[in-house]
């Protein structure tokens, strides 16, 4: 599994737009699939998007399709979650994992070690 690091989190007025970066320290080499969840307070950690680098066709839970874009860039060792007309309720701690074939995305449970750091995003006025 290729180790990840979250980045590009902070504050955000509603309407706005974030991009998040998730970086491969390692590079990414031939496929790779990505999964973002995020945990917003008070809530369960929830999946938001899958991608893979050789589609980068993504998949998005209904609560965020037509706002967020994921994208894989092989190029800069990256996938990238582009967070537009954001809303209150997008606040939260963002993740993302190595996930072959979007299995984490489609309900495989993910070991407590496989988590990173995340990265905040806070989304009010």
């Amino acid at each position: 599994q290729v180790q990840l690091v979250e980045s590009g989190g902070g504050w955000a007025q509603p309407g706005g737009s974030l991009r998040l970066s998730c970086t491969a320290s390692g590079g990414i080499q031939g496929y790779i699939a990505v999964t973002w969840f995020r945990q917003s307070p008070g809530k369960k950690r929830e999946r938001i998007s899958c991608v893979s680098s050789n589609t980068n066709r993504p998949v998005y839970v209904d609560s965020v399709k037509d706002r967020f874009f994921a994208f894989v860039d092989k190029n800069l060792n990256a996938a990238f979650l582009q967070m537009d007309k954001l809303q209150p309720d997008d606040t939260g701690v963002y993740y993302c994992l190595d996930d072959p074939g979007c299995g984490y995305y489609q309900g495989t449970l993910v070991d407590d070690s496989a988590w990173g750091q995340g990265t905040a995003v806070n989304v009010s006025s």
